[in-house]
């Protein structure tokens, strides 16, 4: 870029820039806000410098301590000025008709004036009246297509470019923007999306000091980082901005419920930032976790945090509405969360939190075997490659509490082979010699097993049915469960959907995993005696008997036919 060029470029950055928007809208924002004043925006970019460096004009300036101002400047330059400008992020919003629902959010979000369309907009899309006095938590439930990634990369770049957060940041402390995605591959996407402003745009290119895998450190101190939802990668940093992608979908092997852990996470790192951003963002699935509860508690309420519901053309209006209609015909259900932004009211939760506390005994994560008691194993075959190999072993007591005794887990890859060896052992050294498993696993641990000493009983009832008959037994509080981590937050994630014909699915969810549970669920129905049991054919001579398998090794039966 030619020397006068970005000089005058830099002029402009250093007016003061009056917001863009027409007059006379009902809903003006109010200029007064909460002690401390407005939200910190005096930009690195538009610091009075003598210098023409670009890294002159980005360098922080260093203090002993962080400064609290009380009357903090606004960015000489707004987000929607900078979206219109053809040297900044004008050539990614060139088709702005397509676009004036998200101008309408972002000055909503950035108490900038708006028009009366743009006041219409936001009524129909917030449920509110009037607009916040000071919005620093905002909440997007909108379609699929909709731009919600483009937006939070846009809204991530101008917050580290056009706002000063040095009087908020000791000397030797770097405040991140963290971007925060469902899983790696949505992360590169939202970083690629972060990456084509800076590298596209001359100006913004001459602030990144060092461009790393997944973060972005600039020259005025602020660090862009893309993250998974893993809650310890984001302790420890000072956080000025945090924007959450697709948070109705984060999914974790460890927790069931990562959002609220990120939650709890990131909200600590922004406590000492003034003014700090928290943008949550996604299209909506069941009415549950922090993005229901958000809009549960804000969506139609006028307070500093707003919701904003739109479907997919409200915010996009180049998805052609015959695609729309097609998926609502096909499943009106998944196309009315996926394209209309509806929370879906046919998933819900299986069981809740308090009741498997209920029924787990803490402290306690195996029982040895017991020559008094008599024992099943239920087991989750798997391949090696893909999901676990689970055994799960209970116990009943006289006073018919099922105990389980013993939970197994093998995570992939690995040989099944030797997996069923070892869980051989296991069982018999809890005498167990027929063992139940998913009717869905072929012939292979049949076999297996067999050569093992162990018979494999397939087990005639679907996962989905195990599920339901296991929930008497846990809201009775008949079981007592193992204080198993992985148990705890697969039994928590278990869905219950309804079919289009009306039935009623238990499974996990998308992403996640249920081989734990479906052992233990399946080793706890085997004893529950409220439910049907399974019942076996054995020949014994001449004749034919139906018996349950725990009527089947009382008596020493071991062929099944």
């Amino acid at each position: 870029m030619p020397v006068i060029k970005r000089i005058r470029i830099r002029e402009r950055l250093t007016e003061d820039a009056t917001p863009r928007g027409g007059g006379g809208s009902e809903l003006q924002p109010r200029r007064e806000g909460k002690q401390g004043g407005d939200r910190t925006p005096a930009t690195a970019l538009n610091s009075p410098t003598q210098s023409n460096s670009p890294t002159a004009l980005n360098s922080p300036t260093q203090s002993n301590s962080p400064t609290q101002s009380n009357s903090p400047t606004k960015p000489k330059i707004s987000i929607l000025d900078a979206m219109s400008d053809p040297n900044l992020f004008q050539p990614w919003f060139r088709d702005r008709k397509s676009w004036a629902s998200w101008f309408a959010f972002l000055k909503a979000l950035f108490r900038l004036q708006m028009t009366p369309a743009e006041s219409k907009t936001f009524r129909n899309c917030t449920g509110r009246k009037t607009s916040p006095l000071d919005p620093h938590e905002a909440w997007l439930v909108c379609g699929r297509r909709s731009g919600k990634s483009s937006i939070l990369s846009l809204i991530a770049v101008y917050l580290a470019v056009f706002v000063d957060w040095r009087p908020y940041l000791a000397r030797g402390e770097v405040g991140t923007i963290i971007l925060v995605a469902v899983d790696r591959s949505q992360a590169k996407v939202i970083f690629d999306y972060v990456m084509s402003f800076f590298r596209e745009i001359p100006m913004l290119k001459d602030l990144v000091k060092r461009e790393m895998a997944d973060s972005l450190e600039l020259q005025n101190g602020i660090t862009i980082q893309v993250s998974t939802a893993n809650f310890r990668s984001i302790r420890g940093r000072t956080v000025v901005a945090a924007l959450l992608d697709e948070v109705a979908f984060w999914r974790g092997e460890n927790t069931a419920s990562p959002d609220a852990e990120v939650m709890n996470a990131i909200r600590p790192s922004m406590a000492t930032i003034p003014g700090s951003f928290l943008i949550g963002s996604s299209s909506p699935y069941a009415r549950r976790g922090i993005l229901w509860e958000a809009y549960r508690a804000h969506y139609g309420h006028d307070s500093d945090v707003f919701v904003w519901q739109a479907g997919t053309r409200t915010m996009n209006p180049t998805v052609p509405q015959a695609f729309i209609d097609k998926a609502i015909a096909k499943d009106p259900a998944v196309a009315g969360a996926e394209y209309l932004a509806e929370f879906r009211t046919d998933v819900e939760s299986f069981v809740k939190r308090e009741v498997i506390d209920a029924c787990t005994v803490k402290g306690r994560h195996e029982v040895s075997p017991d020559s008094a008691h008599h024992y099943v194993g239920f087991v989750d075959p798997s391949g090696g490659s893909r999901d676990s190999f689970s055994l799960a072993i209970s116990h009943k007591c006289d006073d018919g509490r099922v105990i389980l005794d013993l939970i197994r887990e093998v995570v992939p890859p690995f040989s099944p082979t030797t997996v069923i060896e070892r869980f051989a052992r296991i069982l018999k050294r809890y005498r167990i010699t027929a063992v139940q498993g998913d009717r869905y696993a072929g012939e292979f641990p049949r076999e297996m097993f067999r050569k093992c000493g162990v018979e494999y009983l397939p087990c005639k009832r679907a996962k989905s049915q195990l599920y339901r008959d296991f929930l008497p037994a846990l809201n009775s509080r008949r079981v007592e469960l193992l204080d198993h981590e992985r148990l705890t937050d697969q039994l928590q994630a278990l869905e219950r959907r309804t079919t289009r014909g009306g039935h009623d699915v238990i499974d996990h969810p998308t992403g996640c995993h249920d081989d734990v549970v479906n052992a233990v669920a399946g080793a706890v129905v085997l004893f529950d005696d409220s439910q049907p049991c399974d019942l076996w054919t054995v020949r014994g001579g001449e004749r034919t008997y139906e018996a349950t398998q725990h009527e089947l090794l009382n008596a020493g039966w071991h062929s099944i036919v």
